[in-house]
């Protein structure tokens, strides 16, 4: 990204204020129609990926050319255009009405600059499947075989993007109009208020004298962190160049502290209240409140950061590291004094809770923010600070609506030509051969593999909105609630921020620990592997996702647990004392009969994970003063 200096940056700062004004007008009075708001959001956005992006790394970094101004002032002019005959727009009808030469063109110019915006802002590997599927709509009749298709007219496959609410301004682009916006602002005024950095203080105080002390910090700090954050790679960079060096310093390798710091910070992506953009395209795409979601989310993520503390937990008693002394960190007096810094979260939580709109909850918390700042000196939010929050959270906003404009055209092309449909039968005959038994698992497992594989080198939410459209029909033909669908690829997009060869978030880790960066990404598939059998479990048990009675919760629940804890202690090959080749492989074996979803087998499981870790505590107790993790 450009670091401007001079009359370009104050003109970016107003612009961009200017920007988040607009998204804050709306969410406290009310957005504009649909189509109108998501072209008027576009339209304000998508120049920024020209200025504050450079088109090479060899482009100017403090200034922006010529060309990147056309650009962005080019990239206004198809939203001026539906503003401006928005009426008209509106009520025409779609494959009755000619498209005019000036709708063609304008549509033609966005699909380009946006294209051109995505390869800068999020990447090749949107920007190349974003142009198959739309030449799939010109020419899907040059295809052989199964993936033959219906040539489109040139101007049929330009309405169908442009012109309508089922292309780029489809339902992504419309949550990133809205909630997204609201909650990118929200996590401005957090950072500005204090809360930020009270999250690091807080995560030292109460996790910095455990073994493995400064683990322990990053993933308590990026669990607190990237729950606002919904991004894994901006979780790494904000928490790892503190956290990173301080476990190098007692003795971490750095391979394994930037996997430490990479997989913590993708799990803030699954941990109420935010998670990221993709968890409101959840709530949109499911016609669930969103409150719905974080209850189903909340019992998944802290299993996640469960097992990765056991495991962190494990390789210090393993490895014999220490925590940081009371001296270096701060006193939890101290910390418990500004408490009231967390009363944004809560009061976010409590208003989502209640019912209100996620846009209304993120406002109502913007207002808590700015209240707990007035007792603190040096934060204390006045119309600079509250300016500069607008600022800051606004900057990031570019990512996501661009990203969600892209994969609008993939949804385009996937509506138009039913291609989608086309995958989704091969993946079921595929899956048919299987014995019916195994079917549905064969099933999930493909599903799991195509979600990680659209999802590498892609951000969460382009990744969650391709896996959904191609991987949730397969489920649901194969009888999975939707929720539990929707969820299982949502876990798997993010996911694959840390599974090689290409793992962003690892990427991000290695390069602060100067680490191999897929030897970084394999440690942190390893610390992460529950993540990865979790959604698999969820499946199964609803119960897991809090969407069975008190019972059948509580009963999934503990299933899953246990599981957790005989997988860490067979990955890690650790207890008391190095485990042998055959306990681990008991271990396992007990685990995938607690996941199992016939609930005899799932109480032996149970039964032998517990029973086999008492065992192995009395046979080597005697031979080791170290406690037990567990």
């Amino acid at each position: 990204m450009r670091k401007l200096t001079g009359i370009s940056d104050k003109i970016m700062y107003a612009y961009i204020i200017l920007i988040g004004l607009f998204h804050l007008y709306t969410s406290i009075f009310g957005a504009y129609e649909a189509f109108l708001q998501r072209n008027i959001h576009l339209g304000l956005v998508l120049p920024l990926a020209f200025i504050l992006y450079p088109m090479t790394k060899k482009s100017p970094m403090d200034r922006v050319p010529v060309y990147d101004w056309v650009c962005a002032a080019l990239s206004w002019l198809p939203a001026i255009y539906v503003i401006l005959n928005y009426d008209m727009v509106a009520n025409r009808i779609v494959q009755v009405d000619p498209v005019t030469d000036a709708q063609f063109y304008l549509g033609i110019l966005l699909f380009v600059l946006l294209l051109e915006g995505t390869r800068r802002v999020v990447g090749l590997p949107l920007t190349i499947i974003a142009f198959l599927f739309a030449a799939y709509m010109f020419l899907g009749d040059k295809l052989p075989g199964a993936m033959e298709g219906i040539a489109f007219p040139l101007r049929e496959v330009v309405e169908e993007i442009y012109l309508t609410d089922e292309g780029i301004f489809s339902m992504p682009l419309g949550v990133s109009a809205t909630l997204v916006a609201a909650f990118l602002i929200f996590g401005g005024f957090l950072e500005k208020c204090g809360t930020g950095p009270y999250f690091m203080s807080f995560a030292q105080a109460f996790t910095g004298t455990a073994p493995g002390g400064p683990a322990n910090i990053a993933v308590m700090s990026s669990c607190l962190f990237g729950s606002i954050s919904g991004s894994a790679v901006a979780n790494v960079y904000g928490t790892g160049t503190f956290t990173i060096p301080l476990m190098k310093k007692i003795g971490y390798p750095p391979f394994f502290a930037g996997a430490v710091e990479a997989v913590a910070s993708s799990g803030g992506q699954i941990m109420p209240p935010v998670m990221g953009a993709g968890a409101f395209l959840m709530a949109s795409f499911l016609g669930l409140p969103f409150s719905d979601i974080i209850i189903a989310a909340i019992t998944p993520a802290l299993l996640y950061y469960g097992a990765v503390f056991l495991m962190i937990r494990l390789e210090a008693y393993k490895t014999g590291m220490k925590g940081l002394s009371e001296e270096d960190l701060p006193r939890k007096s101290d910390v418990m004094k500004k408490a009231y810094l967390f009363l944004p979260i809560l009061a976010l939580v409590y208003f989502l809770l209640a019912g209100y709109t996620p846009m209304r909850a993120a406002v109502i918390g913007i207002f808590v923010a700015w209240g707990v700042s007035l007792p603190q000196k040096d934060c204390r939010m006045g119309p600079k600070k509250i300016l500069d929050a607008i600022y800051s959270g606004c900057k990031g906003m570019t990512l996501v609506c661009v990203a969600c404009a892209t994969a609008g055209i993939i949804l385009a092309s996937i509506s138009l030509t039913g291609v989608g449909v086309k995958i989704v039968s091969m993946l079921l005959n595929f899956v048919h051969i299987a014995p019916p038994m195994i079917a549905p698992m064969i099933g999930l497992f493909l599903v799991m593999i195509v979600s990680l594989i659209l999802g590498m080198g892609m951000p969460t939410t382009s990744a969650y909105i391709l896996a959904s459209a191609l991987g949730v029909p397969v489920l649901a033909k194969l009888g999975f609630p939707a929720l539990s669908a929707h969820m299982f690829v949502f876990y798997y997009a993010i996911i694959s921020n840390i599974t090689p060869p290409v793992a962003l978030a690892a990427y991000a880790g290695a390069s602060i620990a100067g680490s191999d960066p897929n030897k970084t990404g394999f440690c942190a598939c390893r610390l992460g592997f529950l993540a990865f059998v979790t959604p698999f479990a969820f499946c199964y048990d609803p119960g897991i996702l809090l969407q069975l009675d008190l019972v059948g919760n509580v009963y999934g629940i503990i299933a899953c647990v246990t599981a957790c804890f005989g997988f860490a202690f067979a990955l890690m090959g650790y207890i008391t004392k190095p485990l042998k080749t055959w306990q681990r492989a008991v271990f396992v074996a007990f685990s995938v009969m607690a996941l199992m979803p016939q609930q005899i087998v799932t109480i032996i499981g149970f039964v032998g994970v517990l029973g086999f870790w008492f065992l192995c505590v009395k046979m080597t107790k005697k031979d080791t003063p170290t406690p037990a993790a567990a």
